[in-house]
């Protein structure tokens, strides 16, 4: 009989860095369409110049680094384009999405040598950027008008940044205790393209959990943890902190439960490992809500997340087979 020697991984899948990125990017079609649907032309102009602008520092570091150009068909380039766009306002300047693209491939990726190296998402990286570097046109929201062709938007405040507002002028959170959960379920609320539509959101994440390019994990741990904290805290206070529901349909949870919490690079590699990032990214979100200065903080929390992820994966991983343990054994 004969056999065949082969060195390690002998483990095989038909998914590889393009399929999983582009079935990511399919996922987040729902979204984008959304946020198309309901900023117009504008809503177009950030997605276009976020994407064109990753592909072109992409380009550009490659050259530099003397690489050829091939690693812009693997779609991870195209797919941070398209999540820093859903992250930020439909109306922020060109040029602001221009300086994001160059921070998310400079110094959320390529710094660290490109695809696979990056310890944090990089268009999280370029958006708390923007957010401390031109707080204002990150905070200013167009109020939704579905199909507008016009460049021109009034800005409305998002339903977090409403009840924060309420919570420190009035003492509760005003208008979010009864506020409907339809508007900001289906997009018509303001924010950032991924702030808005949760149901086309949770879509794509159906998407991915079905294509199996993601586990379940993260999400449901993440989405989860939120859920249980804000229904404790409101079952204390209703006056003061909103109902779970209403912490599930508005904000960037379900993009980041779904589509950044996730991140192969960026997220622990081990089940339990998972499960414990899903648990800590819903902590530090709750906690940036209700007690923060910020509105929103899924951000911050997947950010923070991701710094520990080293960490995580050294104290889940499973044992090696053989491994000795017991007082007596030896090392």
């Amino acid at each position: 009989m004969k056999t065949v020697l082969s060195p390690s991984p002998h483990f095989r899948s038909p998914m590889t860095i393009e399929t999983a990125m582009y079935g990511v990017i399919l996922a987040l079609l729902p979204g984008a369409l959304a946020g198309l649907y309901y900023f117009g032309l504008n809503a177009l102009m950030v997605i276009l110049l976020s994407i064109a602008g990753c592909l072109l520092f992409e380009g550009l570091v490659l050259r530099a680094r003397g690489q050829g150009l091939e690693p812009l068909k693997d779609g991870s380039a195209v797919l941070t384009g398209l999540l820093l766009a859903m992250n930020l306002p439909s109306g922020i300047p060109w040029w602001m999405v221009l300086v994001g693209a160059a921070v998310a491939i400079g110094l959320g990726k390529q710094v660290y040598g490109g695809l696979g190296y990056n310890p944090f998402n990089p268009a999280l990286v370029a958006r708390v950027f923007l957010l401390i570097s031109f707080p204002v046109a990150l905070t200013s929201w167009p109020e939704p008008r579905p199909l507008s062709l016009s460049l021109d938007a009034v800005t409305k405040a998002t339903p977090l940044g409403e009840m924060k507002t309420s919570l420190l002028l009035n003492g509760n959170i005003g208008e979010a205790a009864t506020m409907g959960l339809f508007d900001p379920l289906i997009g018509k609320v303001g924010g950032s393209l991924g702030e808005i539509s949760a149901a086309a959101l949770v879509l794509g994440g159906l998407y991915l959990l079905v294509r199996k390019i993601i586990t379940w994990h993260i999400p449901v741990t993440y989405i989860g943890t939120v859920f249980a904290m804000t229904g404790v805290f409101w079952l204390i206070n209703p006056e003061r902190y909103a109902s779970p529901t209403f912490h599930m349909v508005t904000g960037g949870l379900m993009l980041g439960a779904f589509f950044m919490a996730t991140d192969y690079v960026t997220s622990p590699v081990t089940e339990k490992g998972m499960i414990l990032f899903g648990v800590g990214c819903g902590l530090i979100t709750v906690v940036i809500r209700l007690f923060g200065g910020y509105p929103e903080g899924v951000s911050f929390a997947i950010l923070l997340m991701n710094a520990a992820t080293p960490l995580i994966d050294r104290y889940t991983r499973p044992r090696v087979f053989g491994y000795p343990v017991g007082k007596g054994a030896r090392s």
